[in-house]
């Protein structure tokens, strides 16, 4: 017995230890922050991703690119997570949240291979995130004027496809906020995004009410409702179906007859109904029987069905009206109210605009372009620039962009790390140095030289000159806060704590096992295996 090996996990499970598991993860992490740097932005270049079935994603937007990608390795996954929670809080920032992970897990393999114990680091890399924060409070200016968000918005989408029409966009991200916002709220899900194929990016527009991808139910209905009132009802305009199975015993046509016309009695008493509290509009949940259709059509009334429901609560924020469940209870006050309801066709798809809405909650971007990929990465660009001017609304403040807070961040940072007794300071500063992978990137994403542009702004913010950053468009050292490069200040705050958190733990982790079953994708013993 005492010659016979002992079996704690499955024979063909896999574990990594010590060093090796660490240098496995950092690897991981370092490849991700490689494959989406050169995205970064306005010089940033795009991504085609094709997936098995053949379908094309052309994007240079960080998150899109991660989720799209199928990644497997367990470190390479815990570094996408920190690109969803970034676009989930914020809505941008998700390339400068993963490449400052990256960096950090990089910087922190030098100290490893100094014999730097991975707790010290992350204690150095702790005290150096806290830091962070306090002096980008500091940095950090109240936003103004409107004019402040126009350049928000014109800042997140610079670089994307939107960029060429940016000057018109912004208004268009601008004016959706200020609609939507109640009291510095604001819930970018009360802002529904449709996209039409067709036409010109330019020709994208925002809509004071909601569009729905339906058509009018029946061709005898009016194509234009003016001073439109709404009934919005969840429940269906149909005869009701018996709960239980149930036997009608008819023994006369004259039965029959009766047996129909009291159905259809029926249904004409609900549209009575509608024509009572003076709706000329019903937009239904559900379905709307045809001879419902026929009464509905013959008074004028203009209706659409199969409405999703998160499109009738966004109709009740729009128009002020209210979603009723029981027909009978319908009333004139629960009606809503818009200025236009029209079905409009785009070559075959037929869509019912509900606009010139008075003062809507609720309202509509329309995005137009020739091609799907056009339409799709137009909506990536619009999403950002509306999660930048959102979050800048919340919180109020902005900051220099253009890579002036990281290079004043790094520049405090080493000055910090002077203060600090121990191996931490080591940490400390390697903290800082990652910092200038941000402005050392965007450099080189512009055809210019990184080491010249990086000594350049040192000297700039060593001066005084604390927003200094890079103006790509005339490729040279600016003030970006006067040349309107700002960024909300949330954005940096989100990706330093994410980025910092997800290597802390990622440089704890000292032990990897991983069950046989998935080993071959999972488990990547040395280099890029396992990272698809």
């Amino acid at each position: 017995m005492a010659d016979k090996p002992v079996y704690i996990m499955p024979e063909d499970a896999q574990r990594i230890l010590g060093r090796d598991a660490q240098r496995n993860n950092i690897l991981a992490a370092k490849i991700i922050a490689e494959t989406i740097k050169t995205t970064l932005g306005p010089k940033g270049m795009d991504k085609m991703i094709v997936d098995s079935a053949g379908d094309i994603i052309v994007t240079n937007d960080g998150v899109t690119i991660l989720d799209e990608m199928e990644i497997e390795h367990p470190a390479a996954k815990m570094i996408v997570e920190i690109a969803k929670t970034q676009e989930e809080e914020v809505g941008d920032g998700t390339t400068t949240a993963v490449m400052l992970a990256g960096k950090l897990l990089e910087n922190a393999e030098k100290l490893l291979d100094q014999k730097i114990h991975p707790t010290t680091i992350t204690r150095g890399y702790r005290m150096a995130a806290e830091q962070c924060q306090n002096i980008l409070k500091e940095l950090a200016i109240e936003i103004n004027s409107e004019e402040e968000l126009l350049k928000i918005a014109q800042t997140a989408m610079t670089g994307k496809g939107a960029e060429y029409v940016k000057e018109k966009f912004d208004d268009i991200v601008v004016n959706a906020i200020k609609l939507i916002s109640e009291n510095g709220k604001v819930n970018l899900d009360d802002i529904k995004i449709e996209k039409i194929k067709g036409n010109a990016v330019e020709d994208t527009e925002l809509i004071q009410g909601i569009v729905l991808d339906k058509e009018r139910v029946s061709e005898q209905m009016p194509k234009k409702i003016e001073n439109a009132r709404i009934a919005l009802i969840d429940s269906a305009l149909e005869i009701k179906s018996p709960e239980a199975q149930t036997q009608v015993s008819i023994s006369s046509p004259e039965q029959f007859q009766s047996f129909l016309e009291q159905e259809e009695n029926q249904l004409k008493q609900m549209v009575e109904k509608i024509k009572s509290v003076n709706a000329n509009v019903v937009v239904c949940q559900k379905g709307i029987d045809e001879v419902a259709q026929f009464y509905l059509a013959k008074s004028g009334i203009y209706a659409v069905r199969r409405v999703a429901q998160s499109d009738l609560k966004l109709l009740t924020k729009a128009t002020n009206g209210k979603i009723v469940s029981n027909l009978k209870e319908l009333t004139e006050q629960d009606l809503g109210q818009a200025g236009i309801v029209e079905e409009i066709k785009q070559g075959e798809e037929a869509m019912t605009y509900i606009k010139n809405c008075q003062n809507p909650k609720a309202i509509t971007i329309l995005i137009r372009g020739g091609t799907e990929h056009v339409v799709d990465e137009i909506e990536r660009a619009l999403k950002d620039g509306l999660g930048d001017v959102a979050s800048a609304i919340r919180s109020g403040k902005v900051v220099a962009g253009g890579g002036a807070v990281e290079i004043e961040l790094s520049r405090r940072i080493k000055q910090f790390s002077k203060t600090i007794s121990g191996r931490e300071q080591f940490a400390v500063e390697e903290f800082a140095n990652a910092l200038e992978f941000i402005p050392i990137t965007l450099a080189e994403n512009a055809g210019l030289d990184p080491l010249n542009i990086l000594t350049e702004l040192k000297s700039h913010h060593d001066n005084g000159g604390k927003n200094a950053g890079l103006n790509l468009f005339s490729g040279k050292i600016d003030d970006t806060l006067m040349q309107g490069i700002i960024e909300p200040l949330k954005i940096k705050t989100q990706a330093i704590a994410s980025a910092s958190e997800v290597a802390i733990m990622i440089l704890r982790i000292d032990d990897v096992i991983a069950s046989g079953k998935s080993k071959s994708k999972n488990m990547p013993p040395t280099g890029m295996q396992g990272y698809e």
